[in-house]
Order: C-alpha cells, then sequence, then structure tokens
C-alpha cells in the first residue's frame, strides 16, 4: 500500500473487540476517513496527498474489511452493528491521542460515521457522509426500482452461508462487477486499488465479514436507529451524493439528513457512487470549504 499512500505509516491497533489496520499521515487537525463496500482504505488514496498537507488523516479499515479483524458474527449480528464498528474507530483514534475530530464516510463508512456521530457526539467535530442515505430511511424505502437497484442489500443478509458460499470463487468478478456497475466502470479506478480490494475480499472471512455488516444493518442497526428517532444529532453534517448513482435517482438526501441532523448542507456531484476515486479534487475542495466554514 506504499505506493498509494506515500509518505503515510502503517499502523495496528488492538480495540476492545478488533485488531484495526490502517494508514496514518499528514499534520493538522485530525480526520478519521471511513471506507464503503466492497472496498478497503485504499479507497482514499487520490485525496489522502493533498488532504494531508493541511490534515492529519486516519484511513482504517473497518472490521471485517481490508486487514482488519474479521471475527465470527455473533448471532444477533451484533459484533458487526455499526455501534461496535464505530467503537473501534473512537478507540482507535483515542490510542492515537485523538480525542475530537472530522468523520467522513462512503457508502458503509457513512453508516458507521453515522452510528459514531449519535453514540460518540463530542468526539465528532462534523460528519461528512458520501452517497448514502440513513439506513432506516433505505429500509422504509423498500420498493421495485429501490430492490433492483439495491439487490446486494438483500441477498448478503440471507442467513449464513448461503451467501458467503455463492460468493466463494467469484470474487474477482464479483468486486470488480460491484464497483463497475455504474456509468463510469472501472474507468476512474486505480489497478493497484482494484487489486488490493479483490486480494482483501478473496479472504473468506472478509465475505463474512461483510455479510455480517449488512445482517447488522438489517436487524440490530434498524434497533438502535429506532430508539434515536426522536434525538437530532448536532455537529455539522456535509452530505454529498452522485447523480448517476441509484442514490441520487431514490432518495433526497439532503430531507433524509435532515430528519436526522439539526445542521446539514450539501449537494449532489456528477459522478457514480465511488466519489472519491471518482471525483477526488471536487470532494477535496467539498471538505475544505465544509471544514473552514465551522
Amino acid at each position: 500500500m506504499s505506493a498509494l499512500f506515500p509518505g503515510f505509516e502503517k499502523r495496528r491497533i488492538k480495540t476492545s473487540g478488533a485488531t484495526i489496520n490502517l494508514e496514518l499521515g499528514g499534520e493538522g487537525p485530525p480526520v478519521l476517513l471511513l471506507h464503503g463496500y466492497p472496498q478497503t482504505h485504499a479507497l482514499w488514496h487520490k485525496v489522502a496527498a493533498q488532504l494531508a498537507r493541511d490534515y492529519t488523516l486516519v484511513c482504517p479499515d473497518l472490521r471485517g474489511y481490508g486487514d482488519s479483524s474479521k471475527p465470527k458474527g455473533a448471532p444477533d449480528h451484533s459484533n458487526y452493528s455499526k455501534r461496535a464498528m464505530a467503537l473501534d474507530m473512537v478507540e482507535a483514534m483515542e490510542s492515537l491521542g485523538y480525542i475530537a475530530f472530522h468523520v467522513v464516510g462512503h457508502d458503509r463508512g457513512g453508516r458507521v460515521g453515522h452510528r459514531l456521530a449519535r453514540d460518540h457526539g463530542r468526539r465528532v467535530r462534523s460528519l461528512t457522509v458520501l452517497d448514502i442515505s440513513p439506513t432506516l430511511k433505505v429500509f422504509q424505502s423498500v420498493g421495485t426500482p429501490l430492490a433492483r437497484a439495491f439487490y446486494h442489500w438483500f441477498f448478503l443478509i440471507q442467513e449464513a452461508p448461503l451467501p458467503e458460499r455463492l460468493l466463494r470463487g467469484n470474487e474477482t468478478f464479483y468486486v470488480l462487477g460491484r464497483i463497475g456497475r455504474g456509468l463510469s466502470k472501472l474507468k476512474h479506478f486505480d489497478k493497484r486499488a482494484l487489486a488490493e480490494y479483490v486480494r482483501c475480499f478473496k479472504d473468506p472471512r472478509t465475505i463474512h465479514g461483510s455479510c455480517e455488516d449488512y445482517r447488522a444493518a438489517a436487524t440490530i442497526d434498524l434497533v438502535h436507529d429506532r430508539k434515536d428517532l426522536k434525538k437530532k444529532i448536532t455537529m455539522p453534517v456535509l452530505a454529498l451524493w452522485a447523480r448517476q448513482s441509484p442514490v441520487g435517482a431514490l432518495f433526497d438526501c439532503l430531507a433524509d439528513w435532515r430528519e436526522v441532523a439539526r445542521d446539514v448542507r450539501g449537494r449532489a456531484l456528477q459522478c457514480g457512487h465511488f466519489i472519491p476515486e471518482e471525483k477526488p479534487d471536487e470532494l477535496v475542495a467539498e471538505l475544505r470549504r465544509f471544514w473552514k466554514g465551522l
């Protein structure tokens, strides 16, 4: 990974529930960057060099992904709840000496960031979510268009080991198909990053861990989210979404995030789902503008 994150330092940090692999680099206020599915921290390689000029960046692999630990899922999926995954991040950041920090989450990472803001609001200076609406809103919006676009949500939550066995042996086809499904196909993606996503997904534990992430989203995460319905998060939220993604077509992201947060701003970007790799310069500009105004 050194070629994708020049000047960064690799760390492995043991939390109370996992061992988290991460890249650390830059200088300035701390920023936690959380990747999505089916990727790793390599998602951030195009924005890291630019942001590291003014910010300290922590780019971890979420529990169940990349080179972080991948425990077997609990019967109630609680060890892959966004609450558990958010706690990993709080403990990792604290071990690095960062008590309060900005959070940026793409896809699944945005869902971890949302829970982190819920459970550890005093630590989160700001939250940026990339191309998602809140998990509860997604499940409340299920219909034919959403089921077609979000088919993997309903495939991956099936009882183990069905999806795990079907994905084994088809990892390259599946990962490149998921990433290249949009209008941009694979033209915006560095071959080294794609190779990293495939390498990690070929670990059967990653397949299981990522399925557990989705199973938790359809069960215990909804319990937690429903309990918080009447309580809005208070830190500033930036919501950016992609015009060419299903999220941009199916959701009103600003309205959705304003249901759960007091201070929300944002806009659509002219790209597909993988904003950090498709529009890195535009994303960096949006983040700098957002943080400068806080």
